[in-house]
């Protein structure tokens, strides 16, 4: 997945507590710090090119538009179709 070629060292500055619980986490999912933030960096980047969560929320709600919140419906109305 990751080859030694395209990798890029950066370095980075965090709290060290922020740091340790990091590593914590990492440490339960038998992962490595480095591991997690490349995850989270091509998780980022790849968010970037598809929809984000605004545009997502939009097009549901144009997707229900239809909707209208009033009333209370019985059960019997909420179950027609």
């Amino acid at each position: 997945m990751y080859t030694k070629n395209s990798m890029k060292n950066i370095t980075l500055s965090a709290q060290d507590d922020l740091i340790d619980k990091a590593r914590r986490i990492a440490a339960n999912k038998n992962s490595s710090l480095n591991i997690m933030f490349r995850e989270w960096l091509e998780e980022l980047n790849n968010s970037q090119t598809s929809n984000s969560q605004e545009d997502k929320l939009k097009e549901l709600w144009e997707k229900t538009n239809y909707v209208k919140v009033g009333k209370k419906l019985s059960r019997e109305e909420m179950n027609e179709r």
